[in-house]
């Protein structure tokens, strides 16, 4: 089976579960606004399982790209809509009492699903498409239309409902009681009684008609009526009866298939829209699994932009690169200066880049990694009965023993709960140890020091205003470490410094 989001590989294995790292990357918020608005899809798991096939990547790409064409998006929309109301009536009849009553829903479902699918086609037929996975399932679908099943299931189902719709039956109530009768040409009194009130009709009158639901269910007297009905007319209810048999499995596993996972690109980019309409960039990165000489030109963390894509605040795009042996980006500088907003920008990057998404970014060259490893501050948890620092030791060193050199790190401010000189120290021995893994990285840290441990690291720093010092620019750049934090700055600016506390105490 061909899938379009897996290629000839088939169907896509799913997982129950969301990656460990994606609440330090924020990428739980991010997913979760991806899917919250198609949830009958469970969209989730489709998000939940990078690849590290660039080939596959590619081919997820073509397909978005394919999808940028409105056209292209609108055809596909207005499928997945009769599919939605093909499943909606599906599970309605389980909830339906009366056999015909639950034979004409499923009548009606087959009718929607042939015109979803029969409509696909004739649209996609005379569309430019360029990707494999469309172009593949498009030569499926012109294909299964011409099946023998399909048309007859379309054939019959709307033979079935024309027999059904010529059916006419009168039905007379007299003293609580009523029967039903062919239909004899007898008067229609709601056409004598239309026609006979006509002449009041104001035709400038405001009209006060309420548009009432449609509704699906059936009360036991209209499920008796309906009975009658079949007895005077058993011809089309025994072919609507045959034609629920024969065709009671009328769905295609490979257009089911299709019709959820596609819904993985149409949510991605109902997602970005926004953002892209606000001028911020999105891109085609390319992706190895092999080469990590990493870069990325106006990027941005994708959490925050759709955190203030109401509010009037500017987003700031960030570069980085790696190149030849360079491994480490260590980040330094001054508190509350973007560096761990641009650490998550770094591994959403290369998380969505997996997934064979748009980035956000200007351009971008990005690596497969085989697993992302997080170490963000944890609040800390009493039952543990372990301290901040040997708490810190345990995860790193937990992930150091599952990681290889195809693994990425992303570390936030690590030791910082002991001292100066122990957190060197062991600052020191782990980035031994991903030197020696040959693993890319981002270290956010206050030790100026490991950012020219070798040539495997680049340092990077946030950057201030230079008319100001308590002003944060959010931009980070690639300079060595300079050693300043601009604590004074920041208390001055707020009145804490020791000069003024003690003006203000009497």
């Amino acid at each position: 089976m061909v899938s379009i989001l897996n290629g000839k590989n088939g169907l896509l294995g799913e997982t129950t579960s969301q990656p460990d790292f994606f609440r330090d990357l924020n990428l739980d918020q991010v997913i979760g606004a991806i899917t919250r608005p198609k949830q009958e899809y469970n969209l989730q798991p489709f998000f939940w399982i990078p690849l590290r096939d660039a080939e596959t990547v590619r081919y997820r790409q073509e397909v978005f790209q394919d999808l940028e064409n409105q056209p292209v998006m609108e055809h596909i929309k207005e499928f997945a809509e009769g599919m939605s109301v093909t499943r909606r009536y599906l599970a309605m009849i389980e909830k339906l009492d009366f056999d015909y009553h639950k034979k004409g829903w499923f009548l009606e479902a087959a009718l929607v699903y042939c015109d979803a699918v029969m409509t696909l086609a004739r649209h996609l037929d005379g569309l430019p498409l360029s990707s494999r996975g469309l172009s593949a399932f498009r030569e499926y679908l012109m294909h299964y239309v011409q099946l023998s099943a399909y048309r007859s299931l379309a054939t019959e189902g709307q033979q079935v409902k024309n027999a059904l719709t010529e059916v006419k039956y009168c039905v007379v109530i007299k003293n609580g009681k009523f029967k039903v009768k062919r239909y004899e040409s007898e008067v229609d009194y709601s056409l004598e009684l239309e026609k006979t009130f006509k002449k009041f009709k104001q035709s400038d009158a405001q009209d006060y008609l309420a548009r009432l639901p449609e509704r699906t269910g059936m009360s036991h007297i209209e499920a008796k009526i309906l009975e009658f009905v079949a007895r005077l007319y058993p011809e089309p209810f025994a072919a609507l009866t045959r034609f629920c048999t024969e065709h009671h499995r009328f769905l295609d596993e490979v257009i089911q298939a299709f019709d959820r996972e596609i819904q993985f690109y149409v949510a991605y980019l109902e997602f970005i829209t926004d953002l892209k309409r606000q001028g911020l960039p999105f891109c085609y990165p390319k992706v190895s699994a092999t080469s990590k000489a990493v870069y990325v030109r106006d990027g941005f963390d994708l959490a925050l932009a759709h955190a203030w894509r109401y509010e009037k605040k500017a987003i700031v795009l960030n570069d980085f690169s790696l190149e030849g042996p360079e491994r480490i980006l260590v980040v330094t500088g001054p508190n509350q200066g973007g560096k761990t907003t641009f650490a998550r920008m770094f591994g959403q990057l290369h998380y969505l880049a997996s997934l064979g998404c748009p980035v956000p970014g200007r351009e971008a060259s990005l690596f497969l990694a085989d697993h992302i490893f997080t170490h963000f501050e944890r609040i800390e948890d009493i039952q543990s009965l372990r301290g901040k620092l040997e708490d810190d030791l345990i995860r790193i060193r937990d992930a150091l023993m599952h990681a290889t050199a195809d693994s990425i790190f992303i570390l936030n401010e690590i030791f910082s709960s002991t001292t100066v000189q122990d957190a060197l120290f062991l600052s020191k021995k782990i980035m031994a140890r991903l030197m020696d893994l040959d693993a890319v990285a981002v270290w956010v840290t206050f030790l100026d020091e490991l950012a020219s441990l070798s040539e495997k690291t680049v340092s990077m720093v946030a950057l201030i205003d230079p008319d100001d010092p308590t002003r944060r620019t959010f931009k980070i750049v690639h300079k060595p470490a300079d050693g300043l934090a601009y604590a004074l700055s920041l208390a001055r600016k707020h009145g804490l410094t020791c000069e003024q506390l003690q003006e203000r105490i009497p």
